[in-house]
């Protein structure tokens, strides 16, 4: 017997929808009604034998424009784009969607790194975050004698 799909709930599905416009809008719940638009990005983490890898993709922002935080193990990277003003004597709008946008992730650390030795690099809209293990975290081959 093949397994059925379970359909989702009509009106569940339309409000989603709903939200989603307000979203767009800037008045969603997620923005709390301000105006701006709040936003989400993927990321990848991955670990390795010396070092936790994190890779986020932030299209559109510039270097100045994100924060990258540390605190108790958990890690928080924050970007944030202004809306360009209109300039005087330029045409108006036909459409315009770029608007302030706010974007913020945090992430709790599988294991203890070094602090002081994280590496950030902002290359083609991805941010690479390289996070050291603190030494005593790292294998070590003990010898057999």
């Amino acid at each position: 017997m093949l397994p059925t799909r379970q359909l989702a709930n009509p009106f569940d599905l339309l409000q989603r929808e709903i939200d989603r416009v307000f979203d767009r809008a800037g008045v969603g719940p997620g923005n709390g009604g301000t105006g701006y638009m709040t936003a989400s990005y993927p990321v990848d983490i991955h670990e390795d034998e010396n070092s936790v890898l994190v890779e986020a993709e932030l299209p559109g922002f510039k270097k100045e424009e994100i924060d990258v935080s540390m605190e108790q193990g958990i890690l928080t990277i924050n970007a944030h784009r202004q809306a360009e003003t209109k300039e005087k004597g330029k045409a108006e709008p036909y459409l315009h969607e770029r608007q302030y946008t706010r974007v913020s992730r945090s992430f709790r650390l599988p294991i203890a790194v070094d602090e002081g030795k994280v590496e950030c690099m902002l290359k083609d809209g991805v941010l690479n975050i390289r996070l050291p293990k603190r030494e005593e975290l790292k294998p070590r081959k003990i010898e057999v004698k």
